[in-house]
């Protein structure tokens, strides 16, 4: 990436499409140059669909500018100017920032690349540093390219946003552009449409549109209100895997929102997730009583450990100012002696187990529970229902012993497969997550770890699917085995999870009573198929486009009349489904019937049935589907009978 610095084996990694699209990035940097030669250049990186740079100039770019842009980066590319890596000293790389050069076309007198300089800072002492060179551009950049600014044919600007230098509000504002690329035309067109598509599907307008789900700002961003509607399809969902887990012999069990903050030290959840946390909850007659203590933010750091003095960053960071005086001293002893919103399941479930003597006769435990958790997220990083503040995990805690571990894992994942086939998500891929043993960020014996790890690859080569290995992407605790499922328009969701866990039970000192009559230490395994209601029911409302099967569906029917001369019958019909057990609904007020269909294909309702005089002679309905049309007339009886066994089964 444009002045990021990687090593030589991660340059070698980058993809060929992010080589085009880094390279691209440096077309766009030359193209806006030539228009408008003040602009200074930041760092200009290839990301996931796309790339940008952020760079600062008297200009604001709007979305007026693109095609002007857009016709410069063509000239640009018809030229078919090389990409050239150079090595420069640092006193090289300070002159051409000092002259300008460095992230622009010319030598600029008395406008020095402030934003190079910086750079070059942040560079260690005798290590060279590394430039690219297209045509006059010349930018701080670690590379790889592609090797000539020919292969940039296929381009589109997309959008221009504000951003701070590295984050750094008090840096000044700086723009940011972005844009992607493609090898050829026709899968740059296929990107729009698939965007288009994705426009369609949003969720979030989808989810106000049916009435699924409301965020409010007086509640909180990132908190989800789930509406009557949504409630219905969550509890679907619960009760769908709810059946499969009592097949498998789980045990429900339900614990509260917060908890001890030792708790999670003892877990490790705070200090290992410490930045993704909300702040500490502490009694009301101990905040009187800090504040009565008149502390100085001095005094009192020098009384507390290190990670209160994290905790204050991260307010601080939070925040946006300082914290000092009496709420330093506030919120640092909340880290003290205070309690937690819960951030996880597993402290909790851990207890449940440890609550009561076990014999290894009672393994496996399972324990289920659809258990609410919190953590903090950016605000930026929120996004309706798939990246939130608060979420109910399909959460679950088996603890065996060593000999159960591979049944237990491999029981986990037929689930898993279970909710993904009856939902139709069966196009994903499966990502082991193991441990870096470089990385330092991982607790417990390697020798413990290579057990679990083993676990994980037997039971991913089950599956029947490829599978990847990514060192690094493991939890603290344990290896993971994740599904990555590609929803109907190509996009990739990490949804359910599996890992093996030998360190909290090691942490929580947890034992059963072995044939032997001595402790023994069991495995945990935690597992959530869903991940969370609110990411999973997100993904899968985009996955239908909210044209739910009709197991899942809110609301399943909707009887409609053409006259009122069939009210008595259609209420019959009303009736009888209902006491069926369907989610039904009666539409006889007097709008055309033409209205009527169109108003419930607007909320997506799966069966319409159209009463007339000749449907209500015949005891009959007229029976249409909103994707399959019109389905013909039937009996009601027959109808219903298909209904209910469509219901049952779940059929999609």
């Amino acid at each position: 990436m444009s002045t990021e610095r990687k090593t030589l084996e991660e340059r070698a990694q980058m993809s060929d499409i992010e080589r085009l699209r880094h390279s691209c990035a440096h077309v766009m940097a030359t193209a806006i140059l030539r228009l408008w030669p003040d602009a200074q250049f930041a760092y200009g990186p290839p990301i996931e669909n796309g790339f940008y740079y952020d760079f600062k100039m008297e200009h604001r770019i709007t979305p007026d500018d693109f095609e002007k842009i857009e016709a410069e980066m063509k000239k640009i590319s018809k030229e078919n100017q090389k990409f050239e890596w150079k090595g420069v000293s640092r006193e090289e790389a300070k002159a051409l920032a000092e002259s300008g050069r460095l992230g622009g076309l010319t030598e600029r007198p008395g406008n020095p690349s402030i934003f190079k300089l910086d750079l070059i800072d942040k560079i260690p002492e005798g290590e060279q540093i590394s430039c690219f060179q297209n045509g006059d551009f010349i930018d701080l950049c670690a590379g790889p390219h592609v090797g000539y600014s020919g292969k940039c044919k296929y381009v589109k600007l997309t959008s221009v946003s504000s951003s701070f230098y590295m984050g750094d509000e008090s840096k000044g504002q700086l723009q940011r552009l972005y844009g992607t690329a493609f090898p050829s035309k026709e899968e740059l067109d296929a990107y729009f449409v698939r965007l288009e598509e994705a426009k369609k599907r949003d969720h979030r307008r989808l989810g106000k549109e049916l009435k699924l789900f409301h965020i409010d700002e007086d509640v909180g961003q990132g908190l989800i209100l789930w509406t009557p509607n949504g409630a219905v399809l969550r509890q679907e969902l619960q009760n769908f895997i709810g059946e499969e887990l009592r097949k498998q012999g789980y045990s429900q069990v339900f614990t509260p929102h917060i908890g001890k903050l030792a708790l999670y030290k003892t877990s490790g959840h705070f200090p290992y997730y410490k930045e993704a946390q909300f702040p500490a909850i502490i009694e009301q007659d101990q905040l009187e009583k800090i504040a009565h203590e008149g502390c100085s933010c001095a005094e009192m750091t020098s009384r507390l450990d290190a990670v209160s003095a994290q905790f204050a960053h991260q307010i601080n960071e939070r925040t946006g100012r300082e914290v000092i005086g009496q709420d330093r001293v506030m919120d640092a002893e909340k880290l003290l002696d205070g309690f937690l919103l819960k951030p996880m399941n597993c402290p909790h479930h851990i207890k449940i187990f440890a609550s009561q003597p076990r014999s290894y006769r009672d393994l496996p435990v399972r324990l289920a529970e659809f258990g609410t958790v919190y953590r903090w997220e950016q605000s930026g990083e929120l996004n309706g229902m798939t990246r939130v503040r608060g979420f109910t995990q399909d959460d679950a805690h088996l603890f065996c012993t060593e000999d159960q571990v591979a049944a237990e894992v491999l029981g986990c994942l037929s689930l898993v497969k279970i909710v993904l086939n009856t939902l139709g998500m069966t196009d994903y891929r499966v990502r082991v997550g193991l441990r870096d043993p470089d990385s330092g960020k991982y607790t417990g014996n390697p020798e413990q770890w290579d057990r679990a790890e083993t676990a994980c690859r037997e039971a991913a080569k089950t599956l029947g699917v490829p599978f990847t290995e990514e060192p690094g992407e493991a939890a603290f605790y344990g290896p993971k085995i994740d599904f990555v499922v590609k929803d109907v328009i190509g996009r990739e969701w990490q949804l359910g999870t599996v890992q093996v866990d030998y360190q909290l039970p090691i942490r929580f000192d947890l034992s059963y009573i072995g044939p032997d009559n001595k402790p023994h230490r069991p495995v945990m395994i935690h597992r959530a198929p869903f991940g969370s209601m609110e990411r999973f029911t997100g993904v899968l409302i985009e996955h239908f486009a909210g044209h739910f099967p009709a197991w899942l569906a809110p609301e399943q029917v909707r009887v409609l009349t053409i006259s009122e001369k069939v009210d008595a019958f259609a209420a019959e019909v009303f009736a009888k489904l209902k006491d069926a057990g369907l989610r039904v609904t009666l539409n006889n007020d007097a709008d055309k019937i033409g209205a009527k269909i169109r108003n419930a294909q607007l909320d997506k309702v799966p069966y319409m049935l159209v009463l007339g005089e000749k449907e209500a002679a015949a005891a009959s309905v007229a029976v249409r589907h909103s994707k399959r049309g019109d389905l013909g007339v039937k009996s009601v009886d027959d109808f219903l009978a298909e209904i209910t066994a469509e219901v049952k089964e779940r059929k999609l």
